[in-house]
């Protein structure tokens, strides 16, 4: 059933009976799309909730889906800047997007760098900074928030990975340590993360292809989990299914969480009691949370129907309210919303406002 853009009935509606329809804590029950009328007499559609642990995440029906202006191909992930602006990336010219968070398109930046694949925000002396791996370029890229460029870090010809073939080099993730050493991460090529220093000096290179620990298939997506005693990077071993996570050194440590559908990125979250939870993007059509002890507590926008999974061309007649088809790329806001990116090529982006505990701003 298609979804009709419903933003402003959304909100008047999101307290009301559609918060209180079944479901069950940690289950994966795709939301049903309910049928409403307004005062106007329209019939219009509000997605049901998810509800994960204490936490309840509903969807704004097509957000961001303006009738004068088309996203494109979206393969990248989602961020939020300190301002609550989202910008997320596109396979085209128009570079990187940023959007209000009521889903309004404020402009494009980093246009000379079109196809930058995965993104990492560093607040830098007050400053946000923005580090991405640009895929058809073959390089790492540091920007500020207007998209212009700072420096760039090209094929890492110091490791010897490539000496046969510089071109095997296609970096898909970067992630940027407390102390400033740089992780980019080649997940679309050999299976190698290489580390630089703050300086941008190559140090190594760890990994590699192969399905042991500290091993991958497809390092798809870096995060930096700066919540405990050290700062742990968190490695998206996407054809794995599965997390690893390494030391600053790149050393393996463990993996926590196994059995995941193809995991291509995760985001953190610090709740207001401290503690905190990561989402994961998976391609198979679903997020899943993690608590603080990275155990699953539940799903966000699963995805019942095969045929849609990890589908890049699922075109809007077929989309629905809530329901993913290919995650790609994840994002919290302050308030704990939640931003989730498919990969499609008609270009589509998820916001799921969290609706439960303290309540977050829409």
């Amino acid at each position: 059933m298609k979804s009709i853009p419903t933003h402003r009935f959304f909100l008047a509606c999101l307290a009301s009976s559609a918060l209180m329809m079944g479901l069950h804590d940690g289950h994966d029950h795709a939301p049903a799309v309910q049928e409403a009328e307004t005062d106007q007499a329209k019939t219009e559609f509000v997605a049901t909730p998810w509800e994960v642990g204490d936490h309840t995440w509903t969807a704004i029906p097509d957000w961001g889906q303006a009738d004068d202006f088309t996203i494109g191909n979206t393969h990248g992930t989602v961020l939020v800047v300190p301002d609550g602006r989202v910008l997320f990336n596109t396979d085209h010219g128009q570079g990187v997007l940023v959007y209000d968070p009521d889903g309004t398109l404020q402009k494009k930046i980093a246009v000379d760098f079109p196809g930058i694949h995965g993104m990492q925000m560093v607040i830098e002396e007050g400053k946000p900074m923005l580090y991405g791996a640009h895929l058809p370029g073959k390089q790492a890229v540091k920007m500020d928030l207007d998209g212009n460029a700072i420096w760039t870090i090209g094929i890492p010809t110091e490791s010897g990975k490539y000496d046969d073939n510089p071109g095997a080099y296609n970096p898909t993730a970067i992630a940027v340590a407390p102390d400033g050493r740089i992780y980019v991460a080649d997940g679309y090529g050999r299976n190698w993360i290489h580390m630089y220093g703050p300086d941008r000096s190559y140090i190594k290179s760890f990994g590699g292809p192969g399905r042991k620990d500290g091993t991958f298939q497809t390092c798809h997506g870096l995060g930096m989990d700066t919540s405990g005693k050290e700062p742990m990077l968190v490695v998206c071993d996407r054809e794995n299914r599965r997390l690893q996570r390494f030391n600053l050194d790149g050393e393996f440590v463990d993996v926590p969480v196994k059995g995941l559908k193809r995991p291509c990125a995760i985001a953190f979250w610090t709740m207001p009691d401290g503690k905190q939870i990561a989402a994961v993007a998976e391609l198979q059509g679903r997020v899943t949370i993690l608590d603080s002890d990275w155990k699953v507590m539940g799903h966000v926008g699963s995805n019942q129907n095969p045929n849609q999974q990890a589908r890049n061309g699922v075109g809007k007649s077929d989309w629905v309210a809530g329901v993913t088809t290919a995650p790609h790329g994840v994002g919290f806001d302050a308030d704990g919303n939640l931003y989730v990116q498919d990969w499609n090529a008609h270009g589509r982006v998820h916001k799921f406002i969290r609706t439960s505990g303290e309540q977050a701003s829409p």
